[in-house]
């Protein structure tokens, strides 16, 4: 408990970041050797402004809250000396000094993929994330993403949908707050079937600049990075993009030609990123075991429809469209068309999307 004390005294003074910090853990060894180093070595290695901070040393009240998290069951704190830190995240250039985790941290040490994407997702793209989270849980990959709305939510469920399916939600905030609160009830779901990690101290509201740090832990901590939709400004290319650098695979989903979340996946499949369709490319890339035939999703066992909505899921195809569109193609009223759609979308059959369109499921 000590080491551990002093690790935190290190990390949570405020305005020196991980750079410095492991600046000064090479320079000078433990943390224990770095607080008790004169004010002329640190200013030495980290600059005056950095070396008064140390000598000051962290905000008792932020330590104190630290510890006592570490004191509550299923909470551990990794260092980058500690045994069970995450291999894979040392091989990246800038691992975090130290995370805080909640729930079982030999997931961090185990094969893993991170499925990411948009947060403003499409029906489809939610029910990828979901089918191919499942599947590949269910192939015995940890499903790794950020807790984020959107497919990051979809694929946390996919695993949580796996029997023994396990994911790990690597966090843009402290490791005591849920971001965005309406997933707190899967952030417990979470919890009880894998783990939350964050690098961030206690506390640590969702500030906009954390989350690129959180996107390079999800992408170091993985095997491979999968991404299902993605605008061409998304967080998830730089999460992919980060997977690129350090030596993982990336892959992405390919999408409708007209849908703004498409093109950033069409993009990275431009750049190299290896075109997937079904979860067994997912795991022929990885050089993971063949998916078993039972594990595959079940295959759609509705019973049939009346020819008029077959007709009009027809015309639909699988890009979206709107309902004027469809009385064009399928020489329906409006009054009609509305009718068919209404019960093609209580059957799970299509979904309504902003801007008065439609897409089939």
């Amino acid at each position: 408990m000590e080491d551990r004390t002093d690790w935190l005294r290190l990390t949570l003074v405020e305005g020196v970041g991980p750079a410095s910090q492991r600046a000064l853990l090479k320079a000078l060894g433990p943390p224990g050797q770095v607080l008790a180093a004169s004010r002329a070595t640190l200013a030495g290695i980290v600059g005056a402004d950095a070396a008064d901070r140390l000598r000051t040393g962290p905000d008792p009240a932020a330590l104190d809250a630290a510890l006592a998290w570490l004191d509550e069951p299923g909470n551990r704190i990794l260092t980058l000396a500690d045994p069970e830190y995450p291999p894979a995240l040392l091989e990246i250039p800038d691992p975090p000094t130290l995370l805080y985790v909640k729930g079982d941290v030999a997931l961090l040490s185990r094969p893993s993929l991170a499925v990411v994407g948009a947060r403003s997702a499409t029906p489809q793209g939610l029910d990828n994330a979901r089918a191919f989270a499942r599947v590949l849980a269910e192939s015995g990959l940890t499903i790794v993403s950020g807790l984020a709305l959107g497919i990051d939510t979809a694929a946390h469920r996919g695993a949580l949908d796996a029997a023994g399916g396990r994911t790990v939600a690597v966090i843009g905030t402290g490791a005591d707050r849920v971001y965005p609160a309406r997933n707190r009830d899967l952030a417990h779901r979470v919890v009880e079937r894998g783990a939350i990690v964050s690098e961030f101290p206690l506390g640590t509201p969702p500030l906009a600049h954390n989350f690129p740090r959180r996107n390079r832990i999800i992408a170091g901590l993985a095997r491979g990075v999968l991404v299902v939709e993605a605008a061409t400004d998304s967080g998830s290319l730089i999460t992919a993009r980060l997977a690129g650098e350090n030596g993982r695979e990336v892959m992405a989903i390919p999408g409708s030609i007209h849908s703004p979340l498409s093109r950033g996946c069409h993009r990275l499949i431009r750049d190299g990123a290896k075109l997937v369709e079904t979860a067994a490319d997912v795991l022929e890339e990885l050089r993971w075991q063949v998916v078993p035939a039972a594990s595959t999703p079940p295959s759609d066992e509705r019973p049939a429809i009346d020819p008029q909505a077959a007709r009009v899921l027809e015309a639909m195809g699988f890009d979206p469209v709107t309902p004027e569109v469809l009385v064009e193609r399928c020489g329906l009223t409006l009054d009609a068309l509305y009718a068919i759609l209404l019960a093609l979308e209580l059957e799970g059959r299509v979904a309504s999307l902003p801007g008065s369109r439609y897409q089939r499921l």
